[in-house]
């Protein structure tokens, strides 16, 4: 204010009337004014950490990067890296995981149908689903279902429950049979697990017409695209996290699958779209 009304008032007045000092004044105009190039890079900078602060701290430069580019901001993955690291912003890492599969059972087992062809040409075509452990505050642990459309990474049906019954993986089975519709011969994908293996599941599939595979014994990476969903999840959510209730539990669950994973988290394997913008831009196309 005062630089803009100096030509029509002294210096010294206006800041008598503002209670501004003058030698304050001074300092600020010896100060040094930043470059447009040091101004531009404040701004970039305000923005990765925007996004990196909007993807709940999971993003690495590459996923921060992507969504700047979606954004319209231009800026190249070297520098987005070079400030990340100057800032101290990091995507999470994902740790090994520990198996839920009890494949010891003399219920009958699938061929694996799949064969890791994971990448699929339709919605609806491949589902695949498994079994993970959640910690609890308490030492003990909550279980979680989930089935992924692998066509598009979505998650399209969960359940949690205190034990890995049966009734589990059927209850993620019968939100994804409200949410979406099966395609002909859809391929039901999973490891051998009791649960999967169960008459009561497979009842369930074999109504739907559902071609049933499951991986081979051992082999976690007949199922890696769950696999590392799961290890997605334990990275991002997970293993910060110290829930005391089951409601506590589910309700962050929700908040991480319904709102962020399906309809805004990144995909390096979608082209850096969400599992819900790649099917719209699938459908639009």
């Amino acid at each position: 204010m005062i630089e803009a009304q100096k030509a029509h008032f002294p210096i010294r007045l206006m800041c008598r009337v503002l209670e501004v000092s003058p030698a304050g004044l001074y300092a600020w105009r010896r100060r040094p004014r930043p470059s447009p190039r040091e101004e531009r890079e404040a701004e970039l900078r305000g923005q990765i950490h925007e996004i990196h602060a909007g993807s709940r701290g999971t993003y690495g430069s590459p996923r921060v990067h992507a969504q700047l580019k979606k954004n319209d901001v231009q800026a190249g993955k070297s520098r987005v890296e070079r400030l990340m690291r100057k800032d101290g912003l990091q995507g999470k890492v994902k740790r090994r995981f520990r198996t839920t599969t009890d494949s010891e059972h003399a219920l009958p087992v699938a061929p694996n149908t799949l064969d890791r062809k994971f990448q699929v040409e339709g919605p609806d075509q491949v589902w695949a689903g498994d079994i993970t452990f959640i910690p609890m505050a308490s030492g003990g642990f909550l279980y979680l279902a989930v089935i992924l459309d692998l066509y598009s990474r979505r998650v399209v049906g969960w359940a949690l429950a205190a034990h890995m019954r049966s009734e589990l993986v059927e209850s993620a089975l019968d939100m994804a049979l409200g949410a979406r519709v099966p395609a002909p011969n859809m391929i039901h994908h999973s490891d051998r697990g009791g649960q999967y293996a169960s008459s009561a599941y497979r009842a369930k599939l074999e109504v739907l017409g559902t071609q049933v595979s499951m991986s081979r014994r051992g082999n976690c990476y007949d199922n890696a695209v769950v696999e590392s969903f799961n290890g997605t999840l334990k990275q991002e959510l997970v293993h910060e996290a110290r829930w005391t209730s089951y409601a506590e539990a589910r309700a962050a669950l929700h908040d991480y699958l319904e709102v962020f994973y399906n309809r805004r988290r990144l995909h390096s394997s979608l082209g850096y779209l969400s599992p819900a913008d790649y099917e719209a831009s699938r459908r639009a196309g």
